[in-house]
């Protein structure tokens, strides 16, 4: 008869407080990975935000100021006065947001890619905006695992911690921006590198654990409370309104600040009474081409296509390379930002599509010539040809849209192969 080995004696207390430590470390693990995840989605949509309708908020501004001035000189009352004054200074005082984003993308960057001993050698220029709100899914799964395995509050040891924290500012480097490649490089060099770990044997284990789980309690409370701030943000509260589709929310708001801007300038118009304006256009006879009388924005995502909203126009970006749809040269390269049901109803064959809210992220596909850019009626695109600008491109905004493009005979063609018409 063998004998058989005493089974270890495990105290009870001790036990329970290594399941519920392992419990609240993943707890406190997960939830700082969402947190995390919510700070790269909405640090990056603030960024397109600013990018991409930046120039219509700008213009938003001078517009409401110009029409506070043309009350102002109308009626020559104190109060209008004052509110024309108001109006002027709060677009002269606006803060210079091109600055302020650029030194955040500085600090990231220097935050990841600073080496101890390298804080005098000159810092690298600040990286592209991110192509995208959200990582990819391979990239969420990647940084997951790693924070999982190298979160610098998973050891005591000081020293430890600083290496963790120090490949960990690496990993939320290349999570910001997506970089599944980088983030695969990261983890095979994690899993080469020695982990250092509290004995399990030591006498003052269960103090340890007592106070551990302490310290989790205070960081669960601590995290939930940052990703209920983080989720009051202005822009926080924004991306809350279409968590899965930031793309599609960026072109949405788009619209409704056209119709916005469309409303100003009609009012403006208005108040002019048919007067040039001062930089010499005419400014009585209504606004867009023919379909839109003032009567108020239409529903978000109804792609524009209620004949009673104000319609987007090329006068209000009238600083942009421009071009008239009969003088588009046959072979030029062509930009459609259209949503897919108005390019599937008609479109120019051999144009790109890429609706307005996708065109920051796929700028790669861009070609490197001269670009000419179509909407509807020259709204959409005038944005877009102004960002592009902007960035250095050679673009022109076709004048009048698809509907220009039809009057003026141009061949269109639909995806369906029925007759082609503008949506």
């Amino acid at each position: 008869m063998s004998a058989q080995s005493p089974a270890r004696w495990t105290d009870p207390e001790r036990q329970e407080l290594e399941e519920r430590v392992a419990a609240a470390e993943l707890a406190w693990l997960s939830m700082d990975v969402d947190v995390q995840t919510l700070r790269v989605e909405i640090d990056n949509f603030a960024l397109i935000h600013h990018e991409l309708l930046g120039p219509l908020y700008a213009r938003l501004d001078e517009l409401d100021a110009l029409v506070a001035e043309a009350v102002a000189a109308r009626t020559g009352l104190p109060e209008d006065r004052r509110r024309a004054a108001e109006a002027r200074q709060q677009v002269e005082e606006l803060p210079d947001l091109d600055a302020l984003f650029d030194s955040v993308r500085e600090k990231r960057d220097q935050s990841g890619r600073e080496q101890p001993g390298q804080g005098q050698e000159a810092a690298p220029p600040p990286p592209a905006a991110p192509a995208r709100v959200r990582p990819g899914k391979e990239a969420q799964r990647i940084y997951r695992e790693l924070v999982r395995r190298a979160h610098p509050d998973l050891t005591t040891d000081p020293a430890e911690q600083q290496r963790r924290a120090e490949f960990i500012a690496r990993v939320n480097e290349a999570y910001a921006y997506g970089d599944a490649a980088a983030l695969e490089g990261l983890a095979a060099e994690w899993s080469t590198a020695p982990e250092a770990a509290p004995g399990v044997d030591s006498p003052d284990r269960a103090d340890w654990l007592r106070r551990r789980l302490d310290w989790l309690t205070a960081k669960i409370a601590e995290t939930a409370a940052e990703q209920v701030r983080l989720e009051q943000t202005p822009m926080g509260e924004l991306l809350a309104l279409a968590p899965q589709d930031p793309d599609r929310l960026l072109e949405q708001l788009a619209e409704e600040l056209l119709a916005k801007a469309a409303e100003r300038q009609a009012e403006l118009e208005r108040l002019l009474g048919g007067h040039p304006s001062a930089d010499g256009h005419s400014h009585g006879h209504g606004y867009g081409y023919g379909h839109g009388h003032g009567h108020g924005p239409a529903a978000v995502g109804d792609n524009g296509t209620d004949p009673n909203r104000p319609q987007e126009s090329h006068t209000m970006f009238a600083q942009i390379p421009t071009a008239d749809a009969a003088a588009v040269p046959a072979d030029a390269a062509l930009l459609d930002v259209r949503e897919q049901d108005e390019w599937d109803a008609g479109h120019v064959d051999g144009a790109l599509h890429i609706p307005l809210g996708q065109v920051i992220a796929r700028l790669g596909e861009l070609p490197d010539e001269k670009l000419y850019v179509l909407c509807r009626v020259g709204g959409r695109s005038a944005q877009v040809v102004q960002y592009l600008v902007q960035q250095g491109r050679d673009a022109v905004n076709v004048d009048g849209g698809m509907y220009a493009w039809q009057d003026a005979g141009r061949p269109m063609v639909s995806s369906g192969g029925q007759e082609a018409f503008v949506l």
